[in-house]
């Protein structure tokens, strides 16, 4: 029963499948704060929406990803 479970790939040691590439670059982003998009020189849309949205009373907010700080990882 154990050979047939391990020709059928079910178990046991097999063969891993590898992870196709994707022609499509990726880009990874780092998560700012409202403190940090204030003092932006160069503040951009997403940014000041999350200003406004965080200038509000009792705003919770977990942060941005910056346009800024993107870095390609491909």
């Amino acid at each position: 029963m154990a050979a047939a479970a391990a020709a059928k790939g079910k178990g046991g040691k097999g063969a891993k499948k590898k992870k196709e590439l994707s022609s499509r670059p990726q880009y990874t982003m780092k998560i700012v704060e409202s403190a940090t998009c204030a003092i932006c020189k160069t503040q951009c849309e997403r940014g000041l929406r999350y200003l406004a949205k965080m200038s509000e009373p009792g705003a919770v907010g977990h942060g941005v990803p910056c346009i800024l700080t993107r870095k390609r990882i491909n």
